[in-house]
């Protein structure tokens, strides 16, 4: 393998550079403490004067001491449901964490949040926790207390194809596939959520606190006139001793979470790596050079080497058709250990083939033709997959129409698509276009997706956005018979950039899940990690089929 990586030079433009970072992980900070409050100080106090602990608490007591837990979605519905007071992280904790040393997925409804109400997002969010337990074969834990469905969006949650419903399919499904599911009823569990931890192979129920029911005493005197407290309608001792619901009847939070240690404990099988892993080797540069390397202007052009130097193992890999289509970097490398293959975007300044000077993240026809083969490549030899974007999307123009940049992006596309390595994504800087489909953007199954603070997610960059979406609005005013002047054509376009880059922001596409999380550069090495430990535990990958490619 080949050394990458020098070491970085001090000068005004890479003061600037950390200088910035540091700027967008203080502010990523600030609003990851206060996403991690949940409703408030005032909701948790009233949450545990009823004996309760919050989400979190319970979390810490159910993995292994000393441990850090992967937590993804803390920005989910960030920004979102301002008209109701918001829903910090969607009113549900979701991490990856390690429970008697075999990691598994656990999923906490925070109360303090709206009574652990489920928004649109939050479904979305179980979705994607379901979708991890799903591809990596992990046990999945449900820490339940819940009012149930928002009502003022349920028509959002409740009927479509990936709405409420497919919680309780994925439950049967994941059952049959045969992945264990615990659920814990910590408080209310209420209507069709009743059936998430009945579900689940065991359940267990917390005293005085616990209860699940399809219709609570306040619906029930409306549908048939009866009149019974919730606790004798569905509390633990009812599901216990008569009913039979639940399987494990505990005295309180502390217990319960003890219990479902030891269940998780006693599970057989060890896990087997799939993939190739051997002693992890430290970069030669240290992780947290990566600050000074990437511009705050986005338009500039940055070496991807020099990234990746302070990323993979020993700061050393074999790139693959090094010569060829070089704004995108192919390379069989090592991250902490395992074996990965490396799709990266190029956004130095480079020499064509034809002899001009350009500016790296677009991608050419060659570029999209080495990537394509590189990621069959990959797939022959089972040697997962890690993409790190930074790319304004496929190059335009009668030249490259001509030379059938259409045909090789669709090529890049399938190779992706049919993918059957795990594959996880960074987005370091841009992300648009179909730029973002064929490095592996959420739509293609990454087993992870994050980003840096840095990040943009768009269907193009906002200057030709904002103008494209201007040209229109003109248009449309000019057929009104409406013309305007250039100084409210300014105030127009002024406007819609402002909407256009609050769109582009990484913090709206966290809320979205679009991303799983937003992470410190300087923490990349170590998610991706964790990520590919947890893909080497599961599933061997089926057959490789790349499908229909034209050459």
């Amino acid at each position: 393998m080949a050394l990458f990586g020098n070491p970085i030079p001090e000068t005004p433009q890479t003061a600037l550079n950390v200088a910035q970072m540091h700027v967008l992980l203080e502010r990523m900070e600030l609003r990851a403490a206060e996403t991690r409050s949940g409703g408030g100080e005032p909701a948790i106090s009233r949450h545990k004067a009823k004996g309760k602990l919050t989400a979190r608490e319970r979390i810490g007591l159910l993995i292994d001491p000393g441990t850090i837990p992967l937590e993804v979605g803390l920005f989910t519905a960030y920004g979102m449901y301002g008209e109701y007071g918001g829903a910090p992280a969607a009113g549900t904790v979701v991490v990856i964490g390690t429970v008697h040393g075999r990691e598994a997925v656990i999923v906490a409804n925070d109360a303090t949040v709206k009574a652990g109400a489920w928004f649109p997002m939050t479904c979305k969010k179980n979705l994607r926790a379901q979708e991890l337990a799903m591809d990596n074969r992990m046990p999945i834990v449900y820490l339940v207390d819940s009012a149930g469905v928002f009502l003022p969006l349920q028509d959002e949650i409740f009927p479509d194809k990936e709405h409420f419903g497919r919680i309780f399919r994925n439950n049967a499904r994941m059952s049959g596939m045969g992945i264990p599911q615990i659920a814990a009823i910590m408080g209310p569990c209420v209507a069709g959520g009743a059936y998430l931890p009945i579900m689940s192979d065991e359940a267990l129920i917390v005293d005085d606190t616990g209860s699940v029911f399809l219709a609570g005493s306040h619906l029930v005197k409306a549908a048939i006139g009866e009149e019974i407290e919730n606790e004798a309608l569905g509390g633990a001792k009812v599901h216990s001793e008569i009913s039979g619901v639940t399987d494990h009847r505990m005295k309180d939070d502390a217990a319960c979470l003890q219990r479902i240690r030891t269940i998780l404990g006693a599970m057989g099988g060890e896990p087997r790596l799939v993939y190739h892993r051997t002693a992890p080797r430290p970069p030669r540069f240290a992780p947290s050079e990566l600050y000074g390397l990437l511009p705050p202007d986005r338009t500039k052009p940055y070496d991807m080497s020099e990234i990746l130097a302070r990323i993979v193992d020993n700061s050393e890999w074999d790139e693959y058709k090094a010569g060829y289509g070089k704004t995108i970097i192919t390379a069989y490398a090592r991250i902490d250990g395992w074996a990965v293959g490396i799709v990266a975007n190029q956004r130095s300044v480079v020499k064509t083939l034809r002899g001009e000077m350009q500016v790296g993240g677009v991608i050419y026809s060659d570029s999209a033709d080495k990537a394509a083969r590189f990621i069959m490549n990959c797939n022959q030899k089972k040697v997962p997959l890690v993409f790190f974007q930074d790319v304004t999307g496929f190059m335009v123009g009668s030249r490259a129409e001509q030379g059938g940049i259409i045909k090789d992006g669709a090529k890049m596309v399938t190779a992706v698509a049919n993918s059957v390595v795990p594959k996880f994504t960074v987005v370091v800087g841009n992300s648009f276009g179909a730029g973002n489909y064929a490095m592996c953007g959420k739509a293609y199954d990454p087993r992870l997706i994050v980003a840096w603070p840095t990040a943009t997610i768009a269907v193009m960059g906002g200057r030709q956005a904002s103008e494209t979406l201007l040209a229109i609005r003109l248009q449309q005013m000019d057929k009104g018979g409406k013309a305007i002047g250039e100084e409210e054509q300014q105030a127009l376009l002024a406007e819609i950039t402002a909407k256009y880059e609050q769109q582009m922001d990484p913090y709206y596409a966290a809320a979205r899940l679009w991303v799983d999380a937003l992470i410190d550069p300087a923490d990349t090495r170590a998610v991706l990690s964790r990520g590919i430990a947890v893909a080497a535990a599961g599933p061997h990958p089926p057959p490789f089929n790349p499908g229909v490619i034209q050459t």
